[in-house]
């Protein structure tokens, strides 16, 4: 890849093994690793979904930022807000299937936060995109049809708006394109300036 727009030559981490965050960062075109930072995403005692996306998402960066210093770590979160109660990954087909039923003919609010983090340069500085999303009212058997074809169980919210997902909703609103699918890019690039990795 090209390095042309890069300004410091520290290395560059994404705090995170998804593949959908990997391969949206790919497109700036900037060399980097990922690494897992494992931490807990449980939500605390009454945590709102908003103020539990911002929290992990500087708690990847930072965890990752504590073993390797000198480089600079995107972390990246996302919590499915359903009338203030957070949706996590659903993880069976069972619950994506219980997802979208609670899901269907409502608007339902997707909290993407973004963390910056350098040690070496005391920086560390996070973003939020919120993206509304509205539901078709689905039919039983259209929940069930999807989630067997997609299988999406391993997104907030139970649905891939990047494929087949799309189908499931009326509209999308928001202000960053690529935050519904887990990394807000345009906030991704104002923190990378900000820190000096890139230019416009």
């Amino acid at each position: 890849m090209s390095n042309s727009h890069l300004m410091d030559p520290r290395p560059l981490i994404l705090g995170s093994t998804s593949t959908y965050r990997a391969e949206l960062l790919r497109r700036l075109g900037l060399p980097f690793t990922s690494v897992s930072p494992s931490v807990d995403e449980t939500p605390m005692t009454s945590e709102p979904p908003q103020a539990l996306a911002l929290r992990l998402a500087l708690a990847k960066a930072q965890a990752v930022a504590k073993c390797h210093p000198e480089a600079i770590v995107i972390g990246s979160d996302q919590v499915a807000d359903l009338h203030g109660q957070p949706l996590g990954k659903p993880g069976t087909e069972a619950r994506a299937v219980a997802q979208l039923q609670a899901m269907r003919g409502q608007t339902v609010m997707f909290h993407t936060a973004v963390s910056v983090v350098c040690e070496a340069l005391s920086f560390a500085k996070t973003e939020l995109a919120v993206i509304e999303v509205k539901f078709r009212d689905l039919s039983d058997d259209e929940i069930k049809r999807y989630v067997a074809v997609e299988q999406p169980l391993d997104c907030a919210g139970s649905a891939k708006s990047e494929g087949l997902g799309i189908s499931l909703l009326t509209h999308i609103r928001n202000d960053d394109p690529t935050a519904l699918i887990g990394l807000p890019l345009i906030r991704t690039c104002q923190l990378l300036r900000e820190v000096g990795l890139m230019t416009p």
